[in-house]
């Protein structure tokens, strides 16, 4: 599979085969840090709203603008 826009193609394949739409298994592995191990970030409750702001913005969270800090935090486990 040739996916330009996907930069993590292992990991889009795998998301797919779980059933996540295309949508957001794009988004999953465009992130910055797809693929790494996580675990350690902490939970998204900990994070400004800037710093949600900007991850929203890294995986194409429309009408972000207008979220606050929860709308961001459901916006972010849910899309």
């Amino acid at each position: 599979m040739d996916i330009p826009s996907v930069k993590n193609e292992a990991q889009y394949e795998a998301l797919r085969d779980k059933g996540y739409s295309k949508e957001k298994s794009a988004r999953i592995a465009n992130a910055p840090n797809a693929g790494k191990k996580g675990g350690k970030a902490k939970p998204y409750e900990e994070w400004t709203k800037s710093e949600l702001y900007e991850q929203a913005k890294n995986v194409g969270i429309e009408g972000r603008s207008k979220m606050n800090k929860s709308e961001l935090i459901y916006a972010l486990r849910n899309n």
